[in-house]
């Protein structure tokens, strides 16, 4: 099921989430499991597109590990198409529904037209990954809040260390593990929100110079194995916010083009509800993807980690909060007690 889906066809302030005051929405859809962002007034400038890729949950050791490649596109389908089978909640909020297996991970993977960059926050329910802000639709000098693409091409988690992030991992609202949970006391808004703002008029081309561009890294790997039965989620379906994984290496490079150069009066907010994939068929009629590698399994295939080579880009500082946020690990002694621990939880 891949045809394409306009997410902000009426108003859509309505389809993608909280208004951002004085903004006109750029047209957001959704094809072949990927989100497309353009600007409606730029018919000659490429969609900048976001896929969110799945991967296998690196061990929460205390150990730094590098990247690892995707397992695939998430499915990617629209709340509206999900009718009334879609809970209250999400209905009011629009945007995009997400299945996700405790057993797995995701990471963004951007890509803007070289010639013509995208500023993007991500949050995770309302808090922003990258500097543990609460999330908003402002991108203010010396705010080091966002991500430029180009460079940046991905993000697997919060910018919780120097040249480091901790994973972005689903788990249980109500489980007292997300990261919205640890920084505002409250478990209420769940899944990511993605804030996408383009340049202000002049600044960069309306057409593409001669140049090649290379992809960094390598997705679309496929691999399934039975999800062991103490990862499966309780009866009744629990939505789903990111917690903090393992330690990976990764940097999030500051903007080098400076905060003045986005129009955030022409911006376009997503609210991505994640949900427990087991109950995928349920909600869409689908039936519900397939499991991930473990990371024993991945091992054993001999599948490769990535090291980017990416001195000269810098790395966005970090802050001090982040030292409060606990990983599942810490704060769980295995999914079991997480999983018993939730029971039901009201969407």
């Amino acid at each position: 099921m891949n045809p394409k889906q306009p997410l902000v066809p009426y108003p859509a302030t309505r389809r993608t989430g909280a208004p951002m005051t004085h903004t006109t929405q750029l047209a957001v859809t959704i094809e072949h499991d990927t989100v497309s962002i353009s600007d409606p007034l730029l018919p000659k400038v490429p969609a900048t597109t976001i896929v969110l890729q799945r991967t296998l949950r690196i061990p929460d050791d205390g150990r730094e590990w590098p990247l690892p490649p995707g397992l695939g596109n998430f499915p990617l389908r629209t709340v509206e198409s999900l009718g009334d089978k879609a809970p209250i909640g999400m209905r009011q909020r629009g945007g995009i529904v997400v299945p996700i297996y405790q057993a797995e991970a995701l990471w963004l993977s951007f890509n803007a037209p070289h010639w013509r960059p995208m500023a993007i926050k991500v949050g995770a329910g309302m808090v922003n990954a990258v500097n543990a802000d609460p999330l908003d639709g402002q991108l203010r000098p010396g705010r080091e809040d966002y991500l430029v693409t180009p460079p940046q091409p991905w993000l697997d988690g919060f910018k919780t260390g120097e040249g480091t992030i901790s994973q972005f991992v689903a788990m249980p609202l109500g489980s007292d593990t997300t990261v919205e949970g640890q920084l505002t006391g409250a478990e209420t808004i769940g899944g990511l929100q993605l804030v996408m703002a383009g340049p202000k008029p002049g600044r960069f081309p309306e057409e593409p110079p001669h140049r090649e561009h290379h992809a960094l890294r390598r997705a679309s790997m496929t691999l399934s194995e039975e999800m062991p039965s103490f990862l499966m989620m309780p009866a009744a379906a629990p939505a789903m916010g990111l917690a903090a994984g393992g330690r990976m290496t990764q940097k999030l490079y500051p903007d080098p083009h400076g905060a003045a150069t986005w129009d955030v009066t022409r911006a376009a907010r997503i609210w991505i509800h994640l949900v427990p994939a087991p109950f995928w068929t349920a909600l869409t009629g689908e039936p519900r993807p397939k499991t991930p590698a473990s990371h024993d399994q991945y091992v054993r295939h001999g599948l490769p980690w990535f090291a980017v080579y990416d001195e000269p880009l810098g790395d966005m500082p970090v802050d001090p909060r982040w030292s409060a946020v606990k990983t599942v690990q810490a704060l769980t002694d295995n999914f079991r007690t997480v999983t018993q621990k939730v029971g039901t939880t009201s969407w």
